[in-house]
């Protein structure tokens, strides 16, 4: 029978806490959490729902979302992070919601769904708004709930996990698939609609593993089952699936997809690094499964039939969780012919002056389009609109892709890149000024140069950003909540 632990906050009544003090508070509690979800993997956790409602976890939870970027939409109450901190106070706010959890009135509005863009293709995709109010308590919920459940998440997963990011995903598809581990075959996983048509009774199931408070039970279905309001539709209700959107949603599709990882991390543990050499002479093979978020691939040493039961097998594991591998798109590639992984290419080929094979990871051509969209995008704008403002603009956009894809061989990407926005600029300089002549429009926008700047704000030049290599971190990556000892 598992152990049923009841945690005890200790926290009295009292005035609402500085954010550093609230913040060291959380971190201690959060760490006792995950020691004891380490030190027993069958313990349950029982009066956890004091916590969501402590004043320093609500603090905490409101920093988060008052920092994020969606601080600036609101939901289906119109109300903003920036409305309620300036017309209604942070401290009269939190002790409502306080008030309302406490006194079990608290109930989840519809989130309000917005259609956006699908991030290198023309489709989009199914946004989900929560109002501000339901976004503090879902922070809060989640800095709750997160260290358990960190506890149990098996090291091949990658996604919205602590200290965890899209190139340690991509650095053990480039360790596994190099020489000497030659894991040669690869598993593409595409998940139809996976945010969409998660199970709930199957999610919930999976949730009270470790919950036994039936209060934070309660609230996490609530969330569940808030249902969607859309301007097509109206008030549609959810009845399998976490909207995205939701602070929560990332934690709870990590809990149902980690099906995957406890059942194919079970197989990678069970063979010693003898028994995957024997299987290996065998012909039985072995493989290795990393997984970021609902992305996945499932990497071969073997042939392409071991690829191919594979692939059933993940789809076997995800069907009692109501998900399922989309036929099409769920691929079985060489690593000679490359696989596109979280915007990168991955493959392998000779070395120019060198008869030897290796990995290269660069930027994938879905991803350079997506890019040199915004880049044109931004600089069709109103040609009345000062360069200053269309540089600053390109400067956020090309920083945040050029760093994301600096771990790579990506420094004839950045030269392509540069040509190109210096194009896209001095055409957009040429039609707005159509009668003045190169050396005029050099000394005007390029300090008499070649390349545009707008006084004191200069254009970011991507190749700049240099290259660099990231190190596969293996199991060497740390927990940001120490163990005792």
């Amino acid at each position: 029978m598992p152990e049923e632990a009841s945690v005890n906050t200790g926290a009295p009544d009292q005035e609402w806490p500085s954010f550093g003090q609230a913040q060291a508070r959380v971190l201690g509690i959060q760490t006792k959490l995950h020691q004891w979800a380490r030190a027993d993997a069958h313990r349950r956790f029982d009066d956890l729902f004091n916590l969501v409602a402590d004043p320093a976890f609500l603090v905490v939870a409101w920093d988060r979302v008052r920092a994020n970027k969606g601080a600036r939409s609101a939901g289906v109450d119109g109300q903003t992070a920036y409305y309620i901190e300036t017309e209604r106070g942070t401290a009269a706010f939190l002790g409502k919601v306080r008030t309302a959890l406490r006194s079990r009135t608290f109930a989840p509005l519809p989130v309000k769904e917005r259609m956006i863009p699908k991030p290198g293709t023309r489709k989009r995709r199914r946004l989900g708004i929560p109002t501000v109010t339901d976004r503090v308590v879902q922070a809060s919920l989640k800095l709750v709930l997160e260290p358990i459940f960190e506890a149990d998440f098996a090291p091949c997963s990658y996604g919205f996990r602590p200290n965890r990011r899209a190139h340690d995903a991509v650095a053990e598809v480039r360790h596994f698939t190099s020489n000497p581990r030659n894991y040669e075959w690869v598993v593409e996983g595409d998940i139809t609609a996976c945010f969409d048509e998660i199970s709930h009774p199957a999610l919930m199931d999976r949730v009270r593993h470790r919950i036994a408070d039936k209060r934070v039970l309660t609230l996490v279905k609530a969330f569940l089952k808030a249902g969607i309001l859309s301007r097509e539709t109206g008030l549609r209700p959810t009845d399998t699936g976490t909207p995205q959107g939701g602070i929560l949603s990332p934690l709870l599709s990590n809990i149902a997809l980690s099906v995957l990882d406890e059942h194919f991390d079970a197989q990678w543990r069970g063979w010693s690094r003898w028994h995957r050499e024997q299987r290996r002479r065998k012909g039985l093979g072995t493989w290795r499964f990393v997984r970021y978020a609902d992305d996945f691939v499932i990497l071969v040493h073997g042939d392409r039939t071991h690829a191919e039961a594979l692939r059933e097998q993940a789809a076997a594991v995800l069907a009692p969780m109501g998900l399922r591998l989309s036929q099409a798109k769920t691929l079985i590639t060489h690593i000679d012919e490359g696989l596109d992984f979280l915007g990168w290419r991955i493959q392998r080929h000779r070395r120019k002056g060198d008869t030897r094979q290796f990995v290269y990871t660069y930027p994938s051509k879905k991803a350079l389009t997506s890019i040199t969209g915004k880049v044109k995008t931004i600089c069709r704008q109103d040609l009345n609109l000062d360069l200053a403002v269309v540089v600053h603009q390109l400067n956020s956009v090309l920083r945040g892709w050029t760093t994301y894809f600096r771990p790579g061989v990506s420094f004839k990407t950045f030269r392509y890149l540069r040509a190109l926005v210096w194009r896209q600029i001095m055409h957009r300089l040429r039609r707005r000024h159509r009668r003045i002549t190169w050396k005029e429009l050099r000394r005007r926008y390029c300090d008499g140069r070649w390349w545009p700047r707008s006084g004191e704000v200069i254009l970011f030049n991507p190749t700049d950003a240099g290259t660099t290599r990231y190190r596969y971190r293996g199991a060497q990556i740390p927990s940001p909540w120490p163990l005792a000892g």
